[in-house]
């Protein structure tokens, strides 16, 4: 089993930025890639950047392309969701999400492991 803790989430202004962590612990290679979805009251569940762990192969969602960033600390066991530019769209719950096989951008994909969320609050 994986366990998945995020930290990091703020309140901040817009244009503002934030580095949200997301420590891994538990069968730590039971996750074959890990990555960032948010959920904002009213929307749709979105993915907003993957990592494949073995490759550091990256991905993020048009949306935040060239905002975003995501990357890992292999030695930690921890990801980043590197975030600038920050605009109150974003505002949502930020969950680190991990999976043994598959990690899709695209859709609602029920990964196999979540964290419990971090809140991120970005002010007009």
């Amino acid at each position: 089993q994986v366990q998945l803790v995020e930290s990091g989430g703020d309140s901040v202004q817009a244009g503002g930025s934030l580095r949200l962590s997301c420590a891994r612990s538990g069968d730590t290679t039971g996750a074959t890639c890990m990555g960032w979805v948010r959920q904002a009251p009213g929307k749709e569940r979105e993915t907003v950047a993957i990592v494949f762990l073995g490759g550091d192969i990256t991905s993020v969602a048009d949306s935040v392309k060239g905002r975003f960033d995501i990357s890992q600390d292999k030695a930690k066991n921890t990801v980043y969701l590197g975030m600038s530019g920050l605009e109150p769209e974003d505002a949502a719950l930020y969950y680190c999400v991990g999976d043994k096989n598959y990690c899709p951008l695209t859709g609602t994909y029920d990964f196999d492991y979540w964290g419990q969320g971090t809140q991120v609050t970005v002010s007009p």
